[in-house]
């Protein structure tokens, strides 16, 4: 008989108490201590095959190890391969998190009918015929796309074993459970224990596997936090529901860098890639209008053209205001206070709002120029001329401080078609054919001029 008894578990970090206590003593965490009742066996739901035999590791000095390149396939997602380093990675288990209705199911799927690998698409929460609606309005015919409707570990290995699928996509792992742990679906022991064995098949039999996990109202994945550490690659599909761009970000990736970005548009018809971002980030407006700037960012290794808006008004009450949207607002104060001591702008007695188009959030400091170029174009009421691009950071003494990589920003300005880039003095331009006119200044009192001398 298998013997049955109750435990403990942390619902932040996943650890595992012999009583209730009201902190954790792992994660410090008050409230978060829950208990279930599971039932331990020794029948697993993934096992080995007979014949392989597991290779004893031996400790070998450094110089003596020798590597091998992992083994990648193209996802047909140029901006889903970017995020994962060049494509996935054979045995890599690969953890998908964002809010309901994102789009997290479309993507997989689209994936699946495009890749040309044997896919197997088990969904916990959909029916099959649910699944061929979304398939029908998604660009892409993969012959090889299994849809398996089923939560249970046991009946899913079997079905494996019986398809030999290249690929696994499991929608989602907060649906499944196994009948070793006697617990209901989406707990923690049943997330942890199902989770330990799609792992397990992975690095065994070299199967990538696309796990798609549930976020709780912090806007976490989910579930244990030792999920995430199990996992080889964690990627998080952000955006706004109301708007129909999503952000693919890499939080953790063993395989390549977590710095990558991947844009997408929902359409009708499935994920749109956003081979070039700017067109998104960038307002469409028949006349110039003031308090708007250009800014140069980086989002890993890819430039971006973002626009700055701002809007500064007389203070109707006593306190004025500072707002933004997808920028640090204490760094609004600093860059406020700045242009007061340095540059001699009366900015103490008005509102002050700021906002990054596109929904995104930028914490790139390049983008301090640009901020300043808004903020005084709005308080002056003249327009800047469409044609500039700014890309520096300010400092406290009022210095405009060199950014980094900023060859690649000059390139991508000048690729779209900008005629002048103002920059700091003091960044290292490797390149000296750029035919964008460069503006260098390294005092914010430079920087006023400069904007007089960019305004339309």
């Amino acid at each position: 008989m298998a013997k049955t008894k109750t435990t403990f578990f942390c619902q932040n970090c996943g650890a595992q108490h012999a009583q209730w206590v009201g902190q954790c003593g792992s994660c410090k965490e008050w409230n978060t201590i829950v208990e279930e009742v599971i039932q331990k066996e020794e029948k697993r739901s993934w096992k080995s095959p007979s014949n392989s035999q597991k290779r004893v590791a031996k400790p070998l000095r450094v110089e003596d190890i020798q590597l091998n390149p992992e083994e990648r396939f193209g996802t047909k997602n140029q901006e889903l391969d970017t995020v994962l380093g060049g494509g996935l990675v054979k045995g890599a288990v690969v953890l998908l998190g964002g809010e309901p209705g994102i789009g997290k199911s479309t993507l997989l799927l689209q994936i699946a009918l495009q890749i040309p690998q044997k896919v197997l698409y088990v969904s916990g929460e959909e029916s099959q015929s649910q699944i061929k609606m979304r398939a029908e309005r998604i660009e892409g015919k993969n012959p090889n796309c299994l849809i398996l409707t089923e939560t249970n570990t046991q009946q899913i290995f079997k079905n494996i074993e019986e398809v030999q699928p290249d690929v696994l996509v499991i929608d989602s792992i907060q649906t499944l459970h196994t009948n070793s742990i006697e617990a209901s679906p989406g707990s923690i022991s049943q997330i942890r224990e199902t989770s330990a064995e799609l792992i397990k098949f992975a690095k065994e039999t070299a199967t990538p596997v696309l796990l798609i996990g549930h976020i709780n109202k912090e806007g976490h994945i989910a579930g244990p936090k030792i999920l995430e550490h199990m996992v080889d690659v964690v990627l998080q599909f952000e955006g706004d529901r109301n708007h129909t761009y999503r952000i693919l970000r890499s939080q953790k990736n063993r395989f390549g860098s977590t710095a990558e970005l991947g844009i997408y548009e929902m359409l009708s018809d499935g994920l749109r890639e956003v081979s070039n971002p700017s067109e998104i980030l960038i307002s469409k407006k028949d006349a110039d209008l003031s308090g708007t700037a250009i800014a140069s960012t980086l989002e890993g290794i890819r430039p971006l053209m973002i626009e700055i808006q701002a809007l500064v008004s007389t203070a109707v009450y006593g306190t004025p205001q500072r707002t933004t949207t997808g920028y640090n607002l204490k760094r609004l104060h600093m860059i406020l206070a700045v242009l007061e001591k340095r540059a001699g702008f009366k900015l103490g007695a008005k509102d002050v709002f700021l906002n990054v188009t596109g929904g995104i959030h930028v914490d790139d400091p390049a983008i301090d120029l640009a901020v300043v170029a808004a903020i005084l174009s709005s308080n002056q009421d003249l327009a800047i001329n469409p044609d500039v691009c700014f890309a520096a950071e300010v400092g406290l003494a009022g210095e405009i401080r060199p950014v980094s990589k900023i060859d690649q920003r000059i390139t991508e300005a000048e690729k779209l078609g900008y005629k002048t880039f103002v920059t700091s003095k003091y960044n290292k331009i490797t390149s000296k054919n750029h035919s964008i006119k460069l503006i260098l200044v390294s005092k914010i009192e430079e920087a006023f001029v400069c904007y007089l001398v960019c305004l339309n």
